[in-house]
């Protein structure tokens, strides 16, 4: 039996059916950050707590990865078999802007200011053949 296990610990709530990001929140200057940080990049504060980031947010500027990322990306993909992705930021309202990989590839349907939603999937799987998860963003349909 295999089991899914997320990219990065602290990095979403996983399992979940509405995964959500989770960033961190200055408690002094009101700053959030993700992924969440030990302290404030502002005010140098440690009264951070950890908080759920917004699930849906706005396409602030996007790209296509047109080639396979170099090492220390590690995926099920080979220069033969790699696909163009998006790559995006999104900024997610109250809280930061996230880079993330988009699920569209079609410059075509991709436009600044549309609705995004976050989702997890398999990004890769591990040397066991356990499915290993990962964040991305889809527009909202």
């Amino acid at each position: 039996m295999y089991k899914n296990t997320p990219i990065a610990e602290g990095l979403f709530t996983w399992p979940s059916k509405e995964p959500a990001l989770l960033g961190s929140r200055c408690q002094q200057c009101n700053i959030a950050e993700f992924p969440q940080k030990p302290s404030c990049p502002a005010c140098g504060s440690v009264d951070v707590q950890v908080e759920e980031l917004p699930r849906k947010g706005t396409l602030w500027t996007w790209t296509i990865q047109g080639f396979m990322p170099k090492k220390p990306y590690l995926s099920d993909e080979t220069p033969e078999t790699f696909t163009p992705y998006g790559v995006g930021y999104i900024e997610l309202p109250g809280a930061v802007c996230v880079e993330s990989r988009l699920l569209e590839n079609s410059p075509e349907k991709l436009k600044i200011g549309m609705e995004m939603e976050l989702v997890v999937e398999t990004f890769r799987h591990d040397e066991s053949g356990n499915p290993v998860m990962s964040f991305a963003f889809k527009a909202v349909e």
